[in-house]
């Protein structure tokens, strides 16, 4: 029976109920969807490399013979082969293996290995490398082009992958199938000399012997930037159409409150920032509108965002509206509640709290004055959206920290606005800054603003890089620092200690330091602890009843203590750069100098040297948000890597910025001209479109 792009993966030879199933999880039910899911990277298969000529970071192919194999007992079983070839020997390495798999490496046996090499203790090393068992005296082929790698599945491996798309890449030269349509205009595929769709797809999917390895190892082959382009404006599209359909409903019209917002500026203690004013003017000519503000509010750590939110929230309720600001954490809520009531004090304005640990008698009480409808601000987590809550009269959302909510709880708040065709507006508030290039595509939908000035209080944490060995000193200087009055963070990645990572847990360096410093306060404050126990022990902490604070990474975000100023990160070298920069944000909010000490263990990896560098080297947000850009990718910079939202096949925006201005014009231009294109397109690229823009 022919085969057709339509028809379902079950059509194809092999596939039955349980595969089609397993298909369904990376959204892939028609043969079509197949020739879309694209490789993520190659590997190159094609040469053999002498074990003597290995360098570390690189997958090889190697041939060698077993010199021995033995299990090893330490902290995990583990099974460790080492194999020769004459030039040279490299250890194998084993963590998940049976006896079976453990005779199989008998001496002298003939093995031929593919694997990315390590730097070991003593020697090279590979981790769980493939391994197959040839015979020396009849060479076996090696491949004769490179072998794509796909986004996979549990019970979905590779060759099988691989085995049912080349089933399906025929099919796009077959005169008897329906071709797949080419949307990009024919000048713009001119311009950028990309080729056509269909040459594409079966060139990523089968690389010729002759195909350039270097330029689809390192995604830049016309072929790749075709099919990036399609992606990129894809998304595009399907940010632009959404912008479009949300302007399309009302909002009410909230006029700047000039009496009051003078009383505010004057009550707050410290003089609003230029910055700060511009971002409040164009606030304020969005709110004045009819319709939706859809506005990103990015500033670096201390450039004072919650100042911001603070005075645009007077437009909502000197109008007569609800405000509601969710954060993603109770401890970062509470400390906003406390600014607002300071700041709103003097103007008689109510501040309501809302979040898990309230007390059921509290919460309905609270419950009950948001839905009276009265103008009011109302300051919590999640909590703020659940079944029970409702707000008759919102008028302005604000989300702090947006990267850190899932899509559906951003959108779940603004939709308890919706009154008919009315919505609230909408401002998104970030302290991890975004680069330019991933703003473009990720938030076109919102128009962005940005705090590029630090008050003038603020001066920038003085940064150094300290090997773990040196830790004595370390502790010497917290306590010089305590002895004078000042406050520390000592930041730890782990509660308790882990087999899987050598980081030292935050409750060993708890008794690590109370017995090294026993004339200090030590307090301890993490994530598995209650909301309640923690917002105690910082509350200590911000009244100077503690003078050390051994803390995971839940202090990152928004926890401001000025008499704060020397902070120690541990294990540094496994933290990203905006998560180090977002810790180091809370030194450095007072008068006094303050230091950031970034504790690493050895051996470093390029990528952990190249990350320290960075963040010893610059205190820019933006600058190191670029560099972070670069070596993590967009999902991991967004926060959205472990959702897929806004995941890309083969676009790489960090790589592919330079398509980006001729994306956007070709998105306008088609959704002025050919408007029922572009549905086509967003349908072939975003088949699970959560729309995770929508705020």
């Amino acid at each position: 029976m022919a085969l057709d792009l339509n028809d379902a993966v079950a059509s194809l030879r092999g596939v039955g109920p349980s595969l089609s199933d397993k298909l369904g999880r990376l959204h892939i039910a028609s043969i079509r969807d197949l020739l879309f899911h694209l490789p993520i990277r190659y590997q190159d298969r094609t040469r053999k490399s002498a074990i003597g000529s290995l360098l570390p970071r690189t997958e090889v192919v190697i041939e060698g013979s077993v010199d021995l194999a033995q299990v090893m007992f330490g902290r995990r079983r583990t099974l460790v082969v080492r194999i020769s070839d004459g030039t040279g020997a490299i250890i194998l390495r084993f963590f998940h293996f049976n006896r079976s798999q453990q005779i199989r490496f008998a001496k002298d046996r003939y093995f031929r290995c593919y694997g990315e090499v390590r730097r070991g203790q003593q020697s090279l090393e590979m981790i769980h490398p493939e391994c197959q068992i040839i015979d020396p005296d009849s060479p076996l082929p090696l491949a004769d082009s490179l072998t794509p790698i796909y986004p996979s599945t549990e019970g979905l491996h590779q060759p099988r992958l691989r085995k049912l798309i080349e089933q399906c890449v025929p099919l796009l030269h077959s005169t008897t199938v329906n071709a797949i349509p080419d949307f990009i205009p024919p000048r713009i595929r001119d311009q950028l000399k990309l080729p056509s769709l269909e040459y594409a797809l079966s060139y990523i999917h089968r690389p010729p012997a002759d195909a350039p390895v270097h330029e689809l190892l390192d995604g830049t082959h016309p072929t790749q930037r075709r099919l990036a382009f399609e992606e990129l404006l894809a998304h595009q599209l399907s940010l632009k159409q959404l912008r479009n359909q949300t302007r399309a409903h009302a909002a009410p019209k909230l006029p700047r409150p000039d009496g009051i917002r003078r009383r505010f500026e004057a009550g707050v203690g410290f003089d609003l920032t230029g910055a700060q004013q511009r971002v409040i003017d164009e606030i304020d000519g969005d709110l004045a509108q009819a319709m939706p503000m859809l506005r990103l509010l990015q500033g670096d750590v201390g450039s004072g965002k919650t100042a911001v939110a603070a005075a645009v929230a007077l437009n909502a309720i000197v109008a007569g509206y609800q405000v509601a600001l969710m954060a993603p954490t109770e401890l970062l809520a509470d400390q906003h509640r406390r600014n607002f009531e300071r700041w709103f004090g003097e103007l008689d304005f109510t501040v309501l709290m809302l979040t898990g640990r309230l007390a059921q008698k509290q919460r309905r009480s609270t419950i009950a004055q948001i839905a009276d409808g009265a103008p009011c601000l109302v300051v919590g987590t999640h909590a703020l959206f659940q079944d029970d809550v409702a707000y008759p009269n919102l008028g302005l959302v604000v989300v702090d920290e947006q990267h850190r909510f899932g899509v559906h709880q951003r959108l779940a708040l603004w939709d308890k606005g919706a009154i008919g065709a009315s919505r609230p507006h909408q401002l998104i508030m970030t302290a991890t800054p975004i680069p330019r290039t991933l703003a473009m595509t990720a938030y076109a939908d919102l128009d962005v603003s940005v705090l590029d000035e630090l008050p003038p209080n603020r001066k920038p944490a003085r940064t150094v890089v300290i090997p773990d060995a040196r830790r004595g000193e370390v502790i010497e200087r917290i306590a010089h620092a305590c002895a004078n009055s000042r406050q520390a963070y000592w930041v730890c990645p782990l509660i308790d200690e882990s087999d899987l990572l050598e980081a030292t847990a935050a409750t060993d360096t708890l008794a690590l330091l109370n017995e090294a410093l026993p004339q200090l306060r030590i307090g301890l404050v993490h994530g598995r602890m209650s909301e309640k126990d923690k917002s105690a022990v910082m509350h200590s902490f911000s009244a100077h009843e503690l003078d050390l604070l051994v803390a995971t990474t839940v202090i990152e975000v928004g926890v401001d203590v000025p008499n704060a100023s020397l902070m120690v990160i541990e294990n540094a070298e496994r933290l990203g750069l905006s998560q180090l920069h977002q810790l180091r944000g809370r030194v450095g909010r007072g008068a006094a100098t303050s230091d950031c000490l970034l504790l690493y263990k050895t051996p470093l990896s390029e990528t952990a040297k190249h990350r320290l560098r960075v963040i010893r080297e610059t205190t820019d947000g933006f600058v190191i948000a670029e560099r972070d850009l670069q070596l993590r990718g967009p999902g991991e910079v967004l926060g959205t890597k472990q959702t897929g939202a806004s995941e890309y096949r083969i676009a790489d925006i960090a790589r592919d910025h330079e398509l980006l201005p001729l994306v956007q014009r070709t998105a306008d231009e088609l959704l002025r001209a050919e408007p029922d294109i572009v549905e086509r397109i967003i349908e072939r690229w975003l088949t699970d479109r959560i729309e995770y823009v929508n705020v």
